[in-house]
């Protein structure tokens, strides 16, 4: 045989043992048929990771995917997609990717984003009766706040924002917020001059103030470097945002005043809702209210983990204190926005029911 003839064999030797490997010339190889499917054109059902649905509702979140929020919605949007036989799922985009919390929520109601998780304070800007619901030491415990979330007293104030492009369909909480600081802060009076984040609200300004501090709002993203630099003394949030967002750094003193249960609420547009069948409308729904039992369950397992972190790793000094002075501090502050009008009176009754 000639070096032609065995070099030809060799060709053919290598072809035939390609095409077994691509399982012959009858099927396309799987990298052509995923590039032939047109991206959210249709409904996929990948074997791992989440579930993608015909339709994609962006979701905008100001915080890590590891936030039991973040992973509620992920829970979420696959019973949504299962609800809708595929028609619908929701992508979060967390870490402030498309936008702080007021500038999501504007998102939102100008129709550039579909969805976002964002904070109760956030929700005042278009109706101030929220407030009540993010009113210091209104809750007795994280159980009386479950329970007023999933009782649907809250459905009417929910409603009230559809003049102002969204609709509110299910709030969430990360539990107790406390205070965290550079240095010791155990009574009212040692609050007295210290600059203190908080979210950007009148009721949450008002709120430290009362308390004896200095209420200074800010976004999120530049407490560590605020508090860091000497522009802060410390902030205000629950255990899960302080870890994840390593302000234990900066600020390694956190006092459980328990000040606050603040809700985050998940909307949406409302020409997104609108466009849905009222079929699809009803699901999601449903399936919103249900996703805050499983929101609240991650939250007290990720709690309970990150006060046993914090002071084992990062030597954060944990401190109990009596809450009663802070507590009568904030009763003026409570009675002034139960007694606003006739939402407000509404609700917290609502809330007193539930004790």
């Amino acid at each position: 045989m000639n070096k032609k003839s065995a070099l030809a064999m060799l060709l053919a030797g290598a072809m035939s043992l390609s095409l077994a490997a691509c399982g012959g010339g009858n099927n396309p190889a799987p990298a052509e048929s995923k590039a032939a499917e047109p991206a959210q054109s249709q409904a996929a059902t990948p074997n791992d990771g989440p579930k993608v649905g015909a339709t994609v509702l962006k979701l905008a979140f100001n915080q890590t995917m590891e936030n039991p929020e973040a992973k509620t919605i992920v829970d979420l949007s696959d019973k949504l997609y299962d609800a809708t036989e595929g028609r619908y799922s929701i992508e979060v985009y967390p870490s402030e990717q498309l936008g702080s919390q007021a500038e999501s929520m504007e998102g939102v109601q100008n129709g550039s984003i579909d969805m976002a998780i964002v904070a109760n304070s956030i929700v005042e800007g278009a109706n101030s009766d929220f407030a009540i619901i993010g009113t210091p030491y209104i809750y007795d415990s994280i159980d009386h706040q479950l329970k007023l979330f999933q009782s649907g007293k809250l459905d009417d104030l929910f409603a009230s924002t559809a003049d102002s492009g969204f609709t509110v369909l299910a709030a969430y909480s990360l539990g107790p917020r406390c205070l965290y600081t550079k240095e010791p802060i155990t009574t009212p009076e040692q609050l007295s001059g210290k600059k203190i984040r908080v979210m950007q609200s009148e009721t949450m300004i008002n709120m430290l103030n009362a308390m004896g501090g200095v209420g200074t709002a800010m976004a999120q993203g530049d407490v560590y470097s605020a508090i860091q630099s000497g522009v802060l003394d410390g902030a205000e949030n629950n255990i899960i945002t302080y870890t994840d967002l390593l302000q234990y750094e900066v600020a390694p003193y956190y006092t459980l005043t328990n000040h606050l249960m603040i809700p985050d609420e998940l909307i949406i547009n409302n020409d997104v809702l609108s466009k849905m069948s009222e079929a699809d409308q009803k699901a999601l729904k449903e399936l919103s209210t249900e996703s805050v039992g499983v929101m609240f369950d991650l939250a007290e397992e990720l709690r309970n983990t990150y006060f046993d972190k914090v002071q084992k790793e990062f030597g954060v000094t944990v401190t109990e204190v009596d809450i009663k002075p802070f507590q009568d501090r904030c009763q003026s502050l409570i009675d002034d926005v139960a007694n606003r009008n006739d939402m407000t009176k509404s609700v917290y009754e609502a809330i007193q029911s539930l004790r």
